[in-house]
């Protein structure tokens, strides 16, 4: 897909935002809805013709749920409520990007619990809160926190749903307005799912102006465009279907402009893939910040030991300077000295935490489980890899009795690597694998790296003989720097 320059803006925006710990979605109803929910009118549908009126005609749905309140109690819309929402179990693609993206803060006014499964089943900790008794405990260590202001399928009495329910929503959810205003002044919202049609949208949004005032930070939404390609009723003139477009189109600016009163500035889209797109776009950017070390030594030839650790030392300390995060699986004779050298670099930086530079996954040795070694530790190769966007390769040997052979992990990670659109950037001065993954990428420059002529001459450079440490560090993170503006 190509971006608009007001989707590259937002793009861009977005992942200093979600850089930075700022983020936060606001999920409606639309993010669930390709999942099969319904939405609010065909989840009512029912209830209207049991009251004799006709769910096409009606506009103020939260009102027609309030009628059938009055006359049947709310037995029926509990029952409905938890039937709906309990169908499906997993997320979309949208919901599994938005859980690993490292967004920390989720609103949604969703019944439904895919947002909270789909971030679990990245194995992250979540904080749900349902009620406001939900305020007086929190859980330590959590990864990410979501708030459902209007309830769960599992407590469907508790559900906003009727006038009743939005009327004393501040006495009943006191909580949860005190929490969204301060989220709303601190961090930059993307609402998703919000077809700003929905009935319960004017209640949030007047609830935003009334809790912000005039003090409206900057917050994005996805809005589809009104196109005339979509307004070909057979049934009507060619006239008429134009004269329903220009309505529809007018109609649309008008409400873009008024979302702005809140704060909300409309993403245009053209269809819903392109949410999709969008949202892989910033994963993408998110993962190019991630550099994975493969590497493996017991032999450090073509340098002496001290040589060598010198370079794999200072390599991980210019990576850490220039604000990439390293991932690193504690290879044999390489992992503790990259650790060393995010170390140094953080003890002499404002980071307050390794975390901020290094994720480590050091492999298991003892096998635990059904899964054999060589399997759980292609898992952790897969879940390592799958956090990165860049994968340098060092060295690449081990022991196997007392002979010097090339190591086939390094190998694996190679072809993880490519099987997950990893770009790697194997240093063939240093032997072994790397040299023969050097001369594999250098044989094929353009399938392995985008063309770009700066970015070639450094691979190239990489697997000169004799290259000294500071050849090696500039042209491996001249490289990485290159890859994050193509």
């Amino acid at each position: 897909m190509k971006f608009t320059a007001e989707q590259k803006r937002f793009i861009e925006d977005f992942v200093i935002e979600i850089n930075s710990g700022d983020a936060a979605i606001f999920a409606g109803a639309g993010l669930s809805a390709s999942l099969g929910f319904v939405n609010w009118k065909e989840l009512l549908r029912d209830f209207a013709e049991e009251l004799k009126l006709d769910i096409d005609k009606e506009h103020d749905l939260i009102s027609l749920a309030q009628y059938h309140y009055n006359k049947f109690k709310r037995g029926k819309i509990n029952n409905k409520i938890k039937n709906e929402f309990t169908t499906l179990k997993k997320g979309s693609e949208n919901h599994k990007i938005l859980s690993r993206i490292g967004i920390e803060t989720f609103w949604t006014t969703n019944y439904d619990q895919l947002i909270e499964k789909s971030l679990e089943s990245e194995g992250k900790t979540v904080e749900r809160k349902l009620r406001n008794e939900d305020f007086a405990s929190n859980i330590k260590k959590k990864d990410a926190i979501v708030y459902k202001m209007h309830g769960d399928k599992d407590s469907p009495d508790e559900a906003v749903l009727i006038k009743d329910d939005y009327e004393t929503y501040n006495d009943k959810k006191e909580f949860f307005s005190t929490t969204l205003r301060g989220d709303l002044l601190s961090k930059t919202f993307l609402f998703i799912g919000f077809s700003f049609d929905d009935p319960n949208l004017e209640y949030i949004l007047s609830r935003i102006k009334i809790l912000l005032k005039h003090n409206t930070p900057t917050h994005y939404c996805f809005f589809k465009e009104v196109l005339e390609e979509n307004f070909n009723d057979s049934k009507k003139t060619s006239k008429q279907n134009n004269e329903d477009f220009l309505y529809e189109k007018i109609k649309q600016e008008l409400k873009i402009q008024d979302l702005v009163r809140y704060g909300i500035h409309a993403i245009m889209i053209r269809k819903y893939t392109d949410i999709t797109a969008i949202l892989r776009e910033i994963e993408k950017r998110l993962k190019r910040k991630n550099i994975f070390i493969s590497g493996a030594a017991h032999d450090y030839t073509p340098y002496t030991e001290e040589t060598a650790k010198d370079l794999i030392h200072s390599l991980s300390y210019e990576i850490a300077k220039n604000e990439y995060k390293i991932i690193s699986g504690f290879g044999l004779g390489i992992g503790s000295i990259v650790i060393n050298g995010a170390l140094d670099y953080k003890l002499n930086s404002n980071y307050r935490n390794l975390d901020d530079l290094l994720i480590l996954r050091p492999f298991p040795q003892i096998q635990s489980g059904t899964k054999s070694i060589a399997e759980v530790w292609t898992d952790y190769r897969n879940e390592m890899i799958s956090k990165a966007a860049i994968a340098i390769f060092v060295f690449g040997n081990k022991l196997e009795g007392e002979v010097v052979v090339d190591s086939n992990g390094m190998l694996e990670e190679f072809k993880i690597c490519l099987a997950n659109n990893v770009i790697p950037i194997p240093i063939g001065a240093t032997g072994y694998i790397s040299k023969k993954l050097w001369d594999k990428v250098i044989a094929d420059l353009n399938s392995y790296y985008p063309k770009n002529n700066d970015l070639h001459d450094a691979i190239k450079e990489l697997g000169r003989e004799n290259l000294t440490k500071e050849e090696l560090i500039t042209n491996t993170i001249k490289a990485i720097n290159i890859l994050q503006k193509i």
